[in-house]
């Protein structure tokens, strides 16, 4: 329980299995040249548990899968701090220090202006009361829906300059993804410290399903929700031409959100607490959005670059 009321910590326990745990932190320069995506985690598989780092190159799609062994994985009970092999991840840095044969990654990222997502102890984090409901295949937690960036990161010899840049910090625990789903997050918006999210699954329980969403806007200090759980409503859901549009009503405030999808990389996810399903991720996508009142009185409207999206297709046969 105590767990649950702080979801960016280790939720787990080595001796768990069919589990996996994962942390997601997205880097983009100030200049927007450069966006890297960093996802430590563990997966407690039958046969191959381990940890591992995973690394994406939003602008070139590459990415990586460095697996550590599960000794290699160590962490902090009452805080956001665990290390994989001799990397570091926490709340306000990450220190990399990655090599194989493909790739290395060295430097330390310092983040300033953390703006976590609003917890209560009714509602302690994105999936509100959600989050108390038992035997759900993957919950899901935000840690940072925005922040500056201090550092430099040497990766491959080439040393990238992410002072200034923006940061997002989220993760995922239990034992399998989703089997179909779209996610999209960006906080890279032209004029302003917005952040955006919007997730929409489909929720196995107890031998059914339904389909589930949780969504927000952030801008000027508040948070705009839009949940299966508060009552909003998917008023549009379509995906054509690698365009995403999503519709989305709750009370007196209208979400529109429209994505095109670029250059996406393969990374893996988990099942079963194994992770040994591959999917598509772009972290170079481009976003529009505008919340509005039920009037039409616009509140929000702007675009973002290096949005993250997700799309697995099978998701639009229910809607």
């Amino acid at each position: 329980m105590i767990k649950l009321l702080k979801p960016e910590i280790f939720q787990g326990s080595l001796r768990k299995k069919k589990y996996f745990e994962g942390w997601y932190f997205k880097q983009v320069s100030a200049d927007l040249n450069q966006v890297y995506a960093f996802i430590p985690g563990i997966s407690l598989s039958e046969n191959d548990p381990h940890s591992f780092i995973q690394v994406i190159n939003g602008i070139s799609g590459e990415t990586h899968y460095v697996s550590y062994p599960l000794n290699q994985f160590k962490w902090e009970k009452k805080k956001l701090h665990i290390q994989v092999g001799t990397s570091v991840f926490c709340k306000d840095y990450i220190k990399l220090d990655i090599a194989n044969a493909d790739l290395t990654v060295k430097g330390t990222l310092h983040f300033d202006g953390i703006t976590p997502y609003p917890a209560s102890i009714m509602n302690p984090g994105i999936m509100g009361w959600y989050s108390f409901v038992p035997f759900m295949e993957c919950y899901h937690g935000v840690v940072s829906v925005n922040h500056r960036l201090k550092g430099e990161l040497t990766i491959n010899n080439a040393q990238i300059d992410f002072n200034n840049g923006k940061g997002y910090i989220e993760k995922d625990w239990g034992t399998s993804f989703p089997s179909c789903w779209i996610w999209l997050q960006s906080n890279s918006f032209k004029n302003s410290e917005a952040s955006l999210f919007v997730s929409v699954a489909k929720i196995p329980w107890l031998g059914k399903f339904f389909m589930g969403f949780i969504a927000f806007l952030y801008f000027n200090g508040q948070f705009f929700r839009f949940s299966t759980y508060n009552g909003s409503k998917i008023d549009k859901l379509l995906f054509h031409d690698d365009i995403l549009q999503i519709h989305l009503a709750y009370k007196n405030y209208r979400l529109s959100v429209q994505a095109r999808i670029k250059n996406a990389g393969t990374l893996i996810a988990p099942s079963r607490g194994s992770m040994n399903r591959r999917i598509k991720e772009s972290i170079d996508s481009t976003v529009t959005v505008k919340l509005s009142t039920k009037k039409g009185l616009v509140v929000f409207e702007e675009s973002s670059s290096r949005a993250g999206l997700e799309i697995i297709e099978e998701l639009f046969r229910y809607f």
